[in-house]
């Protein structure tokens, strides 16, 4: 029976379904797993993928499932949830199902959204492993990164300190003549810091480093972290790492970890990272966890290897992707597909009634304050008015060959007319459509929308991406902002058209994807603009490169890559039972 989520907090739901998790020898015999290839971690575990690959190599693949969303109002709609819900519902249905979902980053987790573990009867257990730390990964990441950094202001301090002899005989062969004033890379923590966006480093005498402007980004927008996202194997995260550009020398040239001698111990801090971790869904099924969220600032992918091992797993697998179909969709079907050559056979675009509502005119939701009481009454027009994201969001998911099954994720507060006006858009817009009620039911709540999912993936369809990697770079901009965005046409700062140029004149870069940034509030790189925004042209204010992950990065608008903590942050509610060692507060 599903549990009361009414009347529960998410963690009270969590704490009641973990009494009866299975033990990691346990999840072994369920998923037919040999002994070496389970690697126990407390209540959860990790999965050596290298070798379940390995001995399963000629298993068809299950289903491939892509889960995405229209642009979300500052709350989120539920798209962690819907993947949950509808593993469960698909679960119910007799199939073998697992799912793919990211690691929440502690920014989230402590600010405004809280952790990404789903929500009532659609939920990833254990909670509190899964919304802090888990297995370690994200502390992996952070250190590999910041080792980076290490090397690269240790390296400019004694090269500025010592003679060439000095440097000679510690092994330093050349100078790298690295320039302080044109460094890539920035230092990396996992929560909200905006005070630590620009600092100031190597202040004090000449032992204390190099005198520069620095700064901190999140660490899950982190190139390692995106390599984590797509890397194959081992050996192919040794070689991604090799290639990670910190820096330049002041002749403009690359300065790579390679070139600082550190991707060899970047790597060792990757090893167990490599491996995805294993949770579950209140009613059984796998939850297979790696990579991170933030697709607006970064990949924001499950990973290629949680994929991949899912596939071999299970008949039908969901991998999801972050925020909007703009965003996530949009690299997982030009970056993620192309780099691990799976095909998907369906997608799930996910819609809430109240965010319709606020593309269709009601006021914005602003997390921490109490939502308008038009979000709790009936305006159909409103809705009505919304559903141009909807189809929007759409038409995203046809350009690329995928067939798409809408699922109106339910609240207690939508109306029969509003829920008809969705169905009736997406319809007409191609789309099979289901109600879904997983939070209030779980797995029983989301039967409508399993059955939409199994006629889809049963359907052909034509899968192909958007561009080829000999399109040139400002025409691979122009086509997402115009096909995907909705965009009139791009515009550059100075810098980033510089950038731009001297990249499409490098074969070698040329090869690389491009990975976008923009706001993911908004369809436009604005955003306060809700719907679908006319008249508009996507503005890069800067291309970054990361030649490790296998992308380059244009930043649009006034995105940063270190959100702030808001004035009422999540951190406040969190607290410890000090008699049991048991977390509360976490949602």
């Amino acid at each position: 029976m599903p549990y009361d989520a009414t009347k529960m907090a998410d963690w009270q739901i969590a704490e009641e379904a973990e009494k009866n998790m299975p033990t990691p020898g346990e999840w072994r015999e369920r998923l037919g797993l040999e002994k070496d290839e389970v690697i126990p971690y407390g209540r959860i575990c990790k999965l050596d993928f290298m070798k379940i690959i390995e001995r399963l190599k000629d298993r068809p693949n299950g289903k491939y499932i892509n889960v995405t969303a229209i642009t979300p109002t500052p709350l989120g709609e539920g798209k962690t949830t819907t993947t949950i819900g509808l593993v469960e519902g698909l679960g119910k249905r007799g199939k073998n199902v697992g799912c793919a979902i990211r690691q929440p980053s502690g920014g989230p987790t402590f600010n405004i959204k809280g952790t990404a573990a789903g929500g009532g009867n659609a939920l990833a257990i254990p909670m509190t492993e899964f919304s802090l730390g888990l297995t370690g990964d994200l502390n992996d990441i952070m250190n590999a990164h910041n080792l980076a950094m290490v090397a690269l202001t240790a390296r400019m301090q004694h090269e500025a300190i010592a003679t060439d002899s000095f440097l000679a005989k510690q092994g330093v062969t050349r100078r790298l003549n690295i320039d302080p004033r044109n460094v890539e890379m920035k230092w990396i923590m996992d929560f909200c810091a905006q005070a630590l966006r620009n600092i100031v480093i190597g202040l004090g005498g000449k032992m204390d480093g190099v005198l520069m402007q620095s700064g901190f980004a999140i660490a899950v927008s982190s190139e390692v972290m995106a390599i984590l996202a797509v890397a194959k194997d081992l050996k192919d995260m040794r070689d991604r790492i090799a290639r990670i550009v910190v820096a330049y020398d002041r002749q403009g040239n690359p300065v790579t970890t390679s070139d600082l001698e550190v991707a060899g111990a970047m790597t060792a801090w990757m090893v167990d990272a490599l491996n995805p971790n294993l949770l579950q869904t209140l009613e059984g099924q796998p939850v297979f966890v790696h990579a991170g969220p933030f697709a607006n600032i970064a990949i924001g992918q499950s990973s290629i290897v949680a994929d991949r091992v899912a596939l071999k797993l299970g008949d039908y697998v969901l991998t999801e992707s972050g925020f909007a179909a703009d965003i996530g969709f949009e690299k997982f079907w030009n970056l993620k597909c192309r780099m691990s050559g799976l095909k998907p056979h369906a997608a799930v675009l996910v819609a809430t009634i109240r965010a319709l509502k606020c593309h269709g005119g009601a006021p914005i939701p602003v997390p921490g304050k109490p939502l308008d009481p038009a979000y709790t009454r009936e305006h159909v027009e409103w809705v009505e008015k919304g559903c141009e994201n909807l189809v929007h969001c759409i038409n995203i998911i046809k350009k690329a060959g995928i067939n798409p099954v809408v699922c109106i994720n339910s609240f207690h507060t939508d109306t029969e007319n509003e829920v008809k006006v969705v169905k009736r858009a997406a319809e007409a817009a191609g789309a099979r459509v289901a109600v879904s009620q997983h939070w209030l039911k779980g797995g029983d709540g989301a039967l409508e929308l399993a059955d939409a999912v199994i006629d889809a993936c049963n359907e052909k369809n034509d899968f192909h991406f958007l561009y080829e990697l000999e399109t040139p770079l400002r025409k691979r901009i122009e086509l997402i902002a115009t096909q995907v965005y909705g965009a009139d046409g791009v515009d550059y700062s100075s810098e980033a058209l510089e950038k731009a140029k001297r990249m499409e004149a490098d074969p070698e870069l040329q090869k690389l994807g491009t990975c976008m940034v923009k706001t993911h509030l908004s369809l436009s790189d604005n955003p306060a603009l809700k719907g679908v925004p006319k008249g508009w042209r996507l503005f890069v204010r800067d291309i970054l490169t990361y030649k490790g992950a296998g992308f380059v990065v244009p930043v649009a608008g006034t995105i940063s890559l270190m959100p702030g903590t808001s004035s009422n942050p999540a951190f406040r509610r969190v607290d410890v039972d000090t008699d049991t060692g048991k977390v509360r507060g976490l949602f």
